[in-house]
C-alpha cells in the first residue's frame, strides 16, 4: 500500500478526539472530580454507542495484598464498606447499571455492564482510580492438536521434562509434593488417571458456571466447542500414569475461566487469580493472553499483586512472534514470570523414494517417525506399497499390510491416525501424500517412519501402482542436529512504558505431549501433541514446585530469580549466535541448576530505560541486589559488557561488594551513556555477576532516543446510524494520525483507495477515538459495502501503519 502525501489529507476540523480530556484518577477523599482528576481510563469504547458492555473497575481503596505492601491497616469489611458506598455512587448515577464480580484480595473492586455511552460518567464517581476494558482472553495454541496414542507415549513424552533437568531433580527427591499449583484456564479433567492423583476433594472453582466443577467444556455444549488446553496444561505440570509431568507429586487445582471454545474475559481471569490466592495455592499457570502490549491492565496488575502475596505466578508469554513488542497481557506484568516457547533438540534426516518405472519424486521429505533408528532402518529398504486411500479403519480391511508399506492420501483423519491404523494392520511404513497443493506438515513421533509428498507425486505413485510397479525403495540418512531454538510463533518483547524484557524465561513449547479429554465416552481419556508458549508455561511452573520443595523458606523472588540465573543461553542455529534478549528472555530453564544455586541475582534481567539527551552525557543510577546463600562471606565481581558499544555505554557498580553468609545486599549502578557516539536505538549487553566458582549473565537493555515500538497497532470502527467513531491504540501517543479509507472486499482486503478522512495532531497514548460523519470527499459510504479504515501514525521520526475491515450497516 502506497504511503500518500500528508498534503491531500482533509482539516482536522472533521474530528474530535474525544479521550484527550481523561486524567489520572483522583483520591477517595478528595473533592468532587474536575475535568483533570477524573479516573484513569484505558480501553477501546464507542462513547456514542448504547451497546452494554462490562468494564474493571479498580478503586482507590487498596487491595488487601497492596495494603499489606504498603504497611497500610486494611480488612475485607473495610472494603466491603467502600466497595459498597462506591456501587451505590455508580448506581445512582447511572441507570441500568449491573454489578458483576467483586474483587479485594490482589484487585479492589469490581465488574459492571453498562451502556458504552455512560463510561465517562462512570470516571467522575468518588473513589472510582481507573476503568479497564474486559478484553477477552484465549488459550491459543498454534497448529491443530495432533491426537497421540498411548503406544506411542515413551517414543515422544516426556522428552522436555528431562530436557530441563526435572530427572535430576526427582532422583534428589524432589518431586512437588506439598506444593500446590492453581491451573487458571479452561478447566481440568480431573477424572484423567494420570491426573487424578492430584486432585483432593475440592478441585477449585468454574467462574464460567460459578460452581466448584471446573472441568472442562463438553462436547455438545450449546454454547460453544468443547475444551481440552487446561487438561494438557496441568498433565505437563503433574501428570504421573502414562505420562509423567515436570512435579508429578505436586497438588492441583483448577479454575475455570476459559469457556467453551476456550474463550474468557478478564473479569473471570482475575476472579481466577483472586480465588488461587485465597484458597492457598503456591505457584498459578496462565497459559492465556491477549495482544495488548501494556502493564498496567487489571489481569497483569492482579498478577502483580499476588506475586507480592507470595504466589509464584506464570504466565505464557504469547503466540504472536517473532517480530519485537509482540508480547500481550498477562506477559506484560512486571512481577509474573512470562515464558517464551523453544523447541528440542532435534535430528534432521533426509528421504528419498523410488519405483520401478522410470519416475522421480523431487517432493518426498521425511514427515515424522518414532525413533532415529526408525527411520534409518528404511534406507536401502525396498518393500512392496498398498493404497489404502485415506487411511480410515475400513481403508485396510481385506488388504494385506503386513511388512509393507501404507500409501495414503492426507484427509479426514489426523496424520497421527492414519499411521496407527497401518501400524495395526502390519505395515512398517507409510507415505502420506497431499490432498491439495503445498507441503504437509512436519508430525514428530509418529508410530511408522512416514514420508510426506506433494499430490502430483502421490498420483504418480498411484499411476505406477496402476501400472503393476507396486515397490518402493527407500534412500533415508541422517543431515544434520538442531539445537534447543526459540519457536518462531513465541512473542517477542520488549514491553512499552516499562521497557522491560519480556519473555523472563523460555522452555519446551513445541509438540508438548500431555493428557487431555477425548469428549468420546467409549475411550474417554487421550493424550495430544500441542504446541504454543501455552504449553512452555507449564514447564516454568512445574519447575518452579521443584525449586519451591527443595527451598520451602524462598521468596516468589527468590524462586524467580534461581530460575532466570541459571537459565541456559538459546543459540540460533541460522546464525550461530545467541537469540536476543527479547526473545529468549534470560534462556532456557534448568530447574535442577536453579534448585543447586548459590547465588540469587534479582530481578533476573535488567532494563535501564530510556536515555533520550541528544548530545553529551547522560547519567541515570540504578540497583539490584544480590543474595549469598552460601555459608561464607563472598568478595562478588560485576561486569558489565555491551559489546561493541562498551565506549559509549559505561556502567559501574558503586560501594562495597562483599556480602555476608545467607545474607543479601543491594548493589548500586551508575550507567553513563554517551548518546553522540550513538545511534537511535534498542542495545542489549549482560551483567555478569561472579563469586569465582559460579557467574550469573543478567541480561540487559536500554534505549537510545524513542524506542521503535509500533506507533499504532490495533484499530475499530463503530456504528451508530449515521454516525461514526474510530478507535486506535497508540501505546506512545503520537504526533500526527493520518487517516483514510480503501474500498476492500469481505474478506478484508484492500482493493481500491477511496479517499482521506482527516490528520490528527497530538494524539495522546492509549485508545483514543475519533468521530467521523462517515463520509469521503463529501460522499457518504455506500450501506452495505466492505471498507478499510487506516491509520498512519507517527512519533519521532517513525511511522506505522494499522487498519481494520468493516462493513458500512
Amino acid at each position: 500500500m502506497k504511503k500518500r502525501s500528508a498534503k491531500s489529507l482533509i482539516s482536522t476540523s472533521a474530528m474530535l478526539l474525544v479521550l484527550s480530556a481523561f486524567g489520572m484518577g483522583a483520591g477517595a477523599n478528595s473533592a468532587p472530580k474536575d475535568a483533570e482528576s477524573l479516573a484513569q481510563l484505558k480501553g477501546d469504547f464507542n462513547f456514542q454507542s448504547g451497546k452494554e458492555t462490562t468494564v474493571i473497575v479498580e478503586m482507590d481503596e487498596p487491595s488487601i495484598a497492596e495494603a499489606k505492601s504498603k504497611g497500610v491497616s486494611q480488612s475485607k469489611g473495610n472494603l466491603k464498606n467502600e466497595r459498597a458506598a462506591v456501587k451505590s455512587d455508580v448506581l445512582e448515577k447511572i441507570s441500568g447499571a449491573e454489578i458483576h464480580k467483586e474483587y479485594d484480595t490482589v484487585f479492589s473492586g469490581f465488574s459492571l455492564e453498562l451502556s458504552e455511552k455512560d463510561v465517562p460518567a462512570l470516571l467522575s464517581v468518588e473513589g472510582v482510580k481507573a476503568v479497564y476494558p474486559n478484553v477477552t482472553y484465549t488459550a491459543s495454541v498454534v497448529d491443530e492438536t495432533t491426537p497421540v496414542s498411548q503406544d506411542n507415549l515413551k517414543a515422544e513424552m516426556f522428552d522436555s521434562a528431562p530436557f530441563i533437568g526435572s530427572d535430576e531433580a526427582w532422583a534428589e527427591g524432589f518431586t512437588g509434593e506439598g506444593i500446590t499449583v492453581a491451573v487458571i484456564d479452561t478447566g481440568v479433567d480431573y477424572t484423567h488417571p494420570d491426573l487424578a492423583h492430584a486432585f483432593g476433594d475440592y478441585k477449585g472453582y468454574d467462574f464460567v458456571d460459578n460452581d466448584e466443577d471446573p472441568q472442562e467444556t463438553p462436547a455438545g455444549d450449546p454454547r460453544g466447542e468443547s475444551t481440552l488446553h487446561g487438561s494438557h496444561v496441568a498433565g505437563t505440570v503433574a501428570a504421573n500414569g502414562g505420562i509423567k509431568g515436570v512435579a508429578p507429586d505436586a497438588t492441583l487445582l483448577a479454575y475455570r475461566v476459559l469457556g467453551p471454545g476456550g474463550s474468557g474475559s478478564t473479569e473471570n481471569v482475575v476472579a481466577g487469580i483472586e480465588r488461587a490466592v485465597q484458597d492457598g495455592a503456591d505457584i498459578m499457570n496462565l497459559s492465556l493472553g491477549n495482544s495488548l502490549n501494556a502493564p498496567d491492565w487489571a489481569t497483569s496488575i492482579a498478577l502483580d499483586w499476588a506475586m507480592e502475596e507470595g504466589v509464584v505466578a506464570v504466565t505464557s508469554n504469547g503466540n504472536s512472534g517473532p517480530n519485537n513488542w509482540t508480547v500481550g497481557s498477562p506477559g506484560t506484568s512486571r512481577e509474573a514470570i512470562s515464558v517464551g516457547a523453544t523447541q528440542l533438540p532435534y535430528n534432521v534426516f533426509t528421504a528419498s523414494v523410488d519405483t520401478a518405472g522410470d519416475v522421480e519424486y523431487p517432493s518426498a521429505k521425511v514427515m515424522g517417525f518414532p525413533s532415529d533408528e526408525a527411520i534409518l532402518g528404511l534406507d536401502g529398504q525396498e518393500l512392496e506399497f498398498v493404497y489404502v486411500g485415506l487411511g480410515g479403519p475400513a481403508d485396510f480391511e481385506g488388504k494385506d499390510l503386513e511388512g509393507k508399506i501404507a500409501l495414503i492420501q492426507r484427509g479426514n483423519y489426523p496424520f497421527v491416525e492414519k499411521s496407527d491404523n497401518a501400524k495395526a494392520a502390519g505395515a512398517v511404513g507409510a507415505i502420506i501424500f497431499n490432498n491439495v497443493e503445498g507441503e504437509q506438515p512436519d508430525i514428530p513421533g509418529i508410530s511408522l517412519p512416514t514420508i510426506k509428498m506433494s499430490n502430483a507425486d502421490g498420483q504418480k505413485m498411484l499411476a505406477e501402482l496402476e501400472a503393476g510397479n507396486n515397490t518402493v525403495t527407500f534412500s533415508t540418512a541422517f543431515d544434520r542436529e538442531v539445537g534447543e531454538s526459540m519457536a518462531g510463533f513465541s512473542s517477542r518483547g520488549p514491553v512499552v512504558d516499562t521497557w522491560m524484557i519480556k519473555p523472563d524465561v523460555s522452555a519446551p513449547g513445541v509438540n508438548i505431549v500431555s493428557t487431555i479429554p477425548t469428549h468420546n465416552p467409549e475411550q474417554p481419556y487421550g493424550y495430544a501433541a500441542l504446541q504454543g508458549t501455552s504449553m512452555a508455561a507449564p514447564h516454568v511452573a512445574g519447575a518452579a514446585a521443584l525449586v519451591l520443595q527443595a527451598n520451602p523458606d524462598w521468596s516468589v523472588d527468590d524462586v524467580k530469580a534461581a530460575l532466570m540465573n541459571t537459565a541456559a543461553e538459546v543459540i540460533d542455529p541460522t546464525t550461530g549466535e545467541p537469540y536476543a534478549h527479547n526473545s529468549q528472555g534470560a534462556g532456557s530453564i534448568r530447574v535442577a541448576d536453579a534448585i543447586a544455586t548459590d547465588i540469587l541475582v534479582g530481578d533476573g534481567s535488567h532494563s535501564f530505560g530510556k536515555f533520550v539527551k541528544s548530545n553529551g552525557k547522560q547519567v541515570e543510577r540504578n540497583h539490584f541486589e544480590v543474595k549469598n546463600l552460601s555459608d561464607k562471606r563472598v568478595d562478588y565481581s560485576f561486569d558489565v559488557d555491551f559489546g561493541e558499544n562498551n565506549n559509549a555505554i559505561k556502567v559501574n557498580a558503586s560501594g562495597n561488594t562483599k556480602v555476608n553468609a545467607n545474607s543479601s545486599k543491594k548493589i548500586n549502578l551508575n550507567v553513563q551513556v554517551d548518546a553522540s557516539k550513538l545511534e537511535a536505538g534498542y542495545y542489549e549487553g549482560s551483567i555478569t555477576v561472579s563469586n569465582g566458582e559460579q557467574t550469573v549473565d543478567v541480561p540487559t537493555i536500554l534505549f537510545v532516543g524513542e524506542p521503535d515500538y509500533p506507533r499504532v497497532t490495533s484499530m475499530g470502527v463503530y456504528q451508530d446510524g449515521d454516525a461514526f467513531t474510530i478507535e486506535g491504540y497508540f501505546p506512545g501517543g503520537a504526533e500526527t494520525v493520518e487517516l483514510f479509507v480503501y474500498t476492500s472486499n469481505e474478506a478484508g482486503a484492500p482493493v481500491a483507495y477511496l479517499g482521506d478522512i482527516a490528520i490528527v495532531e497530538d494524539v495522546e497514548a492509549g485508545f483514543q477515538s475519533f468521530a467521523w460523519d462517515g463520509k469521503v470527499n463529501g460522499v457518504k459510504l455506500e450501506a452495505g459495502k466492505y471498507y478499510n479504515v487506516y491509520a498512519y501514525a507517527t512519533l519521532k521520526d517513525k511511522t506505522d501503519l494499522a487498519g481494520v475491515n468493516f462493513q458500512v450497516q
